[in-house]
């Protein structure tokens, strides 16, 4: 197929090149500037110049074909890094822009030498201004937009009438199928991806949807990976044994998205996430708490590993016995401090002394923090 198009647009240079040396050799008969070349032979002088400027169009078609190549590159390459919503409001943008430089250009277009450059002027500033506007303003549009998209669903009548004028309230009767909602990527944090867990949850099945692993994130975890602190370099490579079992799940999607963190205006890892999630319409998944809050804070949705592992902890009520282990003495007088099998700590009242040995626990209340669930509870009898 590259073959083909290749040699279409070497033709097409070539014939341009013919058409071209044919008009300046006609130009040139006409001014009469080498009579003495032009006059005797016209036809000779004619096939010439075609010959030449058609073997000139030959000869450039490769370069055209490469710098082609590069502005291709160069345009997908950035494509990449905007989102679907950025793309609509710049192509909204500029037809905005052209629409009104054509009624302004519309009443100058008489003007005797100048009126077609002041309408090319025109088209090329306010187009380029509808784009740059509505860009600056792209989260506004959208905004608007999506509103003014679901008002059909606000009315009171959402149903289309019957052919003898009923109404059909329920879309999937007769048939009808209902279009599928747009899955939300969700984008990977270095954090999470570090902490191992993920694997664990997708290869469940329980996460759905397209996984983003963009640029810079991989980048920050190769160089955890080749950190010269075994610590980290062990955390580092850790994780990039993780992204590799990610793309061997069948039916988990995991894309890794070429953007860096200058084509995003940020410097900082955390930030250029929330930018990202942002502009794709997706969800930050991390445990990482102060990217939690950030993320928070700019309307952005987050999937917190760690919320999903206090979720899933097992309920205890109150007076239900568990047995555990006395690990160490609590914050207030007598207390001792254990931990159950998922790592939930529970705190024992009386239970200093029985450090070091396991007891019988019967649960008298829990509370919720942000560092995860406490159990409170009081000593039922000493194990033998």
């Amino acid at each position: 197929m590259v073959r083909i198009v290749r040699g279409t647009l070497r033709s097409l240079l070539t014939l341009l090149g013919g058409v071209a040396g044919y008009q300046i050799a006609q130009f040139i008969i006409r001014e009469s500037w080498w009579p003495q070349i032009t006059q005797p032979h016209p036809v000779g002088w004619i096939s010439l110049c075609v010959v030449l400027f058609g073997l000139f169009g030959f000869i450039l078609s490769p370069l055209f074909w490469l710098g082609l190549g590069k502005f291709g590159q160069l345009f997908e390459t950035h494509l990449q890094t905007v989102g679907l919503p950025e793309i609509f409001v710049s192509l909204l943008g500029l037809i905005l822009g052209l629409l009104v430089a054509n009624l302004i250009a519309l009443p100058m277009a008489d003007i005797p030498g100048v009126g077609v450059y002041v309408a090319v002027l025109l088209n090329v500033s306010l187009g380029y201004l509808g784009v740059r506007l509505c860009v600056r303003r792209r989260e506004d549009i959208w905004t608007f937009l999506s509103s003014v998209g679901g008002i059909r669903e606000r009315l009171p009548f959402k149903g289309r009438r019957r052919e003898k004028g009923t109404t059909k309230e329920d879309p999937r009767e007769d048939g009808e199928i209902e279009a599928p909602e747009r899955q939300v990527p969700k984008i990977l944090d270095t954090s999470v991806i570090i902490d191992g867990r993920l694997l664990d949850v997708a290869t469940t099945g329980f996460l759905e949807g397209p996984l983003l692993l963009p640029r810079f994130v991989l980048s920050e975890l190769q160089a955890v990976a080749d950190s010269t602190d075994p610590v980290r370099r062990t955390r580092g490579r850790r994780g990039l044994d993780v992204v590799n079992d990610l793309q061997k799940i069948p039916g988990l999607v995991l894309e890794i998205r070429e953007v860096t963190l200058k084509s995003l205006g940020r410097d900082v890892v955390d930030e250029a996430l929330v930018v990202l999630a942002k502009r794709l319409q997706g969800k930050v998944l991390t445990t990482d708490y102060n990217l939690n809050k950030i993320a928070q804070i700019d309307g952005v949705p987050v999937l917190n590993v760690n919320d999903l592992a206090n979720a899933l902890k097992p309920m205890l009520l109150p007076g239900e016995a568990v047995s555990v282990d006395i690990i160490r003495e609590g914050k207030e007088p007598h207390q001792g401090v254990g931990y159950l099998d998922d790592g939930t700590m529970i705190v024992v009242e009386e239970g200093e002394r029985f450090i070091g040995r396991r007891v019988d626990v019967v649960v008298t209340s829990m509370l919720q923090t942000s560092a995860g669930r406490m159990v409170f509870g009081r000593l039922r009898r000493e194990r033998p």
